[in-house]
């Protein structure tokens, strides 16, 4: 009988204990999200395209709508709740081997150089330098020390996309091809800040992580978008760059400067847009 009791009473305090550890720190369990399946893109075949595209956009964080791929720039860890930015997915995704970063040469992100775990992590450091005076001596000396670059350095993402009408389904369609994060990084030698653009990722390859993955959605807390969601209902600001055309896929800057370049990519934008809408007679 005594024997009974105590198993009884292991029993109990073990059942508190595993109680005490798996609080629901919600009304209920979220488990939309971690088993969501990515929706396969439509087959599309060369001779269906009737027209096509390719522009590249630059998604700048700083604006309102881009906040939920910058924010949190400390990940939100709770009890069946999980909320990281868009830099700290990738930077995770990465380090586990799920995705694989290639080399940004300044090409447009063409995917030619695979990088490993260790030369991805490494163009996420940055070597700081300054001047300080040495109390011994008093002479000038420069120290430098290395800094990893975190998720509130990220200012812009790049992503690559193409435009294409497929006459077999009679529909414009976009598909992000590409997407690379843009860190700022003080330059001590000038006093200004610098662009560094760290790796491209190739887009169809993340959308298996990025589907199980939950941003913030500012409109509804009950029912919050995964970045592919994000992505996919083109849920962000951006504004062209950079396009296709006969001087070589030139960037903008190089021939238009100021307000002319934001003229110059709403034209842009403004000519595929028409495309469309002169295919169809109302």
């Amino acid at each position: 009988m005594k024997k009974v009791v105590f198993l009884l009473l292991a029993i109990i305090v073990g059942f508190g204990g595993s109680q005490a550890q798996e609080v629901l720190d919600g009304a209920f369990i979220k488990e939309t999200a971690p088993t969501r399946r990515v929706v396969p893109y439509t087959h599309v075949r060369e001779a269906d395209v009737f027209y096509y595209k390719r522009l590249w956009r630059t998604i700048d964080l700083r604006e309102k709508m881009n906040y939920p791929l910058y924010f949190p720039v400390q990940p939100i860890k709770e009890i069946g709740y999980e909320r990281i930015s868009l830099f700290d997915l990738l930077k995770r995704s990465i380090e586990e081997g799920t995705i694989t970063a290639y080399k940004e040469e300044d090409d447009g992100g063409q995917f030619r150089t695979p990088l490993t775990k260790d030369e991805a992590m490494s163009e996420l450091e940055k070597e700081i330098s300054s001047m300080s005076i040495d109390p011994e001596t008093g002479l000038e000396v420069e120290t430098s020390y290395t800094e990893s670059l975190t998720a509130d350095k990220i200012t812009e993402y790049y992503i690559k996309e193409d435009w294409f009408f497929d006459r077999e389904r009679s529909v414009m369609e976009v598909r992000i091809i590409g997407i690379l994060p843009v860190a700022s990084i003080p330059n001590t030698e000038t006093g200004q800040t610098d662009k560094k653009g760290l790796f491209w990722i190739y887009f169809p390859e993340a959308r298996y992580v990025f589907a199980n993955n939950e941003t913030y959605n500012p409109h509804n807390d009950g029912s919050r978008l995964t970045f592919e969601d994000l992505f996919r209902k083109r849920v962000f600001s951006s504004y062209i760059y950079r396009e296709t055309n006969v001087y070589d896929n030139r960037i903008l800057d190089s021939y238009v400067k100021g307000i002319d370049r934001l003229l110059e990519a709403r034209r842009i934008e403004q000519e595929v847009i028409n495309f469309e809408h002169d295919l169809w007679q109302f």
